[in-house]
């Protein structure tokens, strides 16, 4: 470990797995830092990271309405169509008597989804104009808190599997809302993959010295 005495603290990076304390490397666009002890990814080169993120999730959050409020599929059977939406789905799960599924399928691929796109917007947008948000360390916790929980994906495989099984009773047309979903787990992903913290802290280090809060 080098002595870290007469190093700038702004200098020194901490691994998040081994606790090991490090001086931070100078990396060229695209280079990759690793803990010299647990060979840990203690972060990336990525200039233009943030600005990414931010795009990637401002399109997310369009793709997000879009997928709620528009029709997934419509089904047609014996002359009769009827086309869902997510959140009617949830809805006719509490009234088919089982509103602990509800409550998960409108938690995992609506709520935590939407607190995910929103704290990323919330975080970068004021970022980008050189000012920083109230409660930034709240909404910094709460990405990595509802990540987890957010399954657009496990949603999608299991909306596939049973439009596959309704084909053999009606006719299942995909909607709007189906392909607005495909894009919004890609864009999502998108936004979180380049969203690199140690850069975030560093913009908010300088803005916070800038003005004069340290």
């Amino acid at each position: 470990m080098p002595n870290t005495s007469a190093i700038p603290i702004e200098s020194l990076v901490v691994c998040d797995q081994c606790d090991l304390l490090q001086r931070e490397a100078q990396l060229e666009s695209g280079g990759t830092a690793i803990c010299g002890r647990c060979g840990n990814v203690l972060f990336r080169s990525q200039p233009r990271g943030l600005k990414l993120s931010l795009a990637f999730a401002l399109t997310s959050a369009a793709l997000f309405l879009i997928s709620n409020f528009f029709p997934i599929v419509t089904i047609s059977s014996q002359g009769l169509t009827n086309s869902t939406t997510l959140l009617d789905a949830a809805d006719r799960l509490v009234h088919d008597g089982i509103p602990s599924i509800a409550a998960l399928v409108f938690t995992t691929t609506f709520l935590m989804p939407a607190l995910e796109i929103m704290a990323l917007i919330y975080l970068l947008l004021p970022l980008h104009f050189g000012r920083l948000p109230p409660g930034l360390k709240i909404a910094f916790r709460l990405i990595y808190i509802v990540k987890p929980w957010a399954m657009v994906e496990v949603f999608m495989m299991g909306l596939l599997v049973t439009i596959t099984k309704l084909n053999a009773f009606a006719s299942v047309a995909p909607d709007t809302a189906l392909g607005s979903f495909v894009l919004l787990m890609i864009f999502v992903t998108a936004a979180a993959s380049n969203f690199d913290p140690h850069n975030f802290w560093k913009r908010v280090g300088a803005l916070e010295r800038l003005e004069g809060k340290v």
